[in-house]
């Protein structure tokens, strides 16, 4: 199929257009970067320099391709460091997940491509109820005020392009990890500036870069219309999680804060996210999408990640 993939050059773009040219997939991958084209055109893809935001230049580049499929990997995270103020981090990419969906949903339209499977979040998930959540469980209807906007974003995505492209699919990753995909979170718990926040009773779940860049080829390739989870098979508390990737990575264990006392620390956010946060599950994915992760579980994918 002809397959156009915007933010190939991001961390999960960086896996998901060789994989897609190694499945006999023609490759139009996108970047804003002209000095990232020969990166590109080395992967197997035909590249094309545009910006998300430029509504006339995404549709001439959609329809210059003709895709079967559009995968929407849009971001803008490169100087990620501090989550203390989410919306002011993830400003450039909320502009990507609203302008940038609705430009290429336009293109997709006038190009007549059926099949858009973008980039979501499983942070949307309501903080209560039970401790895993499925896709049919309610999502945040609260967010902590200084991520408001962000997750209004990811909500934004998560509701459009089911209801607007004809086959319009969200993949609600879990916590990314792996080779360029999550380097702060080593150099964090390396340099103890990670802690474990009020008990650590948040539940996360990850999923391994390679893992998310498989079950997105799966999406273009088959599943009904709709979001899933992506995400491996072992949700966890943070007590459980944070002290093991310490130990893996050869760095002390980290410190243990009051709740209290890491909102002005950390932020709001992040102790929601340490204290209140929600896994989900994988099955939906495993069934309609045929695809299962390579690492079941984050202890042996944060082995794999931190000795590679």
């Amino acid at each position: 199929m002809r397959v156009f993939v915007t933010g190939a050059t991001g961390a999960l773009g960086r896996h998901l257009v060789p994989g897609l040219n190694a499945a006999g997939h023609q490759v139009t991958a996108t970047t804003r970067t002209p000095g990232k084209v020969a990166r590109l055109r080395e992967a197997g893809a035909e590249p094309v320099v545009v910006d998300g935001l430029d509504r006339d230049a995404v549709i001439a580049a959609v329809r210059a391709a003709a895709p079967e499929v559009i995968v929407h990997q849009m971001t803008a995270l490169a100087s990620m460091r501090s989550l203390r103020k989410v919306d002011q981090v993830f400003a450039a990419t909320n502009e990507l997940r609203t302008r940038g969906t609705d430009n290429l949903l336009a293109a997709a339209a006038q190009a007549g491509t059926r099949r858009v499977v973008a980039q979501g979040h499983n942070f949307v998930y309501a903080r209560s109820g039970g401790p895993v959540k499925i896709e049919e469980d309610p999502i945040d209807s609260r967010p902590i005020p200084s991520s408001a906007r962000t997750v209004a974003a990811i909500k934004y995505v998560d509701r459009t392009v089911p209801l607007t492209a004809p086959e319009g699919i969200v993949l609600r990753y879990g916590t990314v990890y792996g080779p360029g995909a999550s380097d702060q979170l080593v150099d964090g718990v390396r340099k103890r500036q990670l802690p474990v926040i009020g008990g650590g009773t948040g539940i996360w779940s990850f999923i391994e870069i390679t893992d998310a860049a498989a079950a997105t080829l799966a999406a273009v390739e088959r599943g009904a219309p709709g979001v899933y989870n992506v995400v491996d098979d072992d949700p966890a508390p943070v007590a459980e999680w944070l002290p093991y990737l310490a130990k893996v990575a050869g760095a002390k264990p980290p410190l243990r804060l009051p709740a209290w006392l890491g909102r002005p620390l950390a932020g709001e956010f992040v102790v929601a996210q340490m204290t209140e946060g929600r896994g989900c599950s994988n099955l939906k994915a495993r069934k309609e999408l045929g695809w299962e992760p390579r690492y079941a579980s984050w202890r042996e994918g944060f082995r794999a990640w931190v000795s590679g």
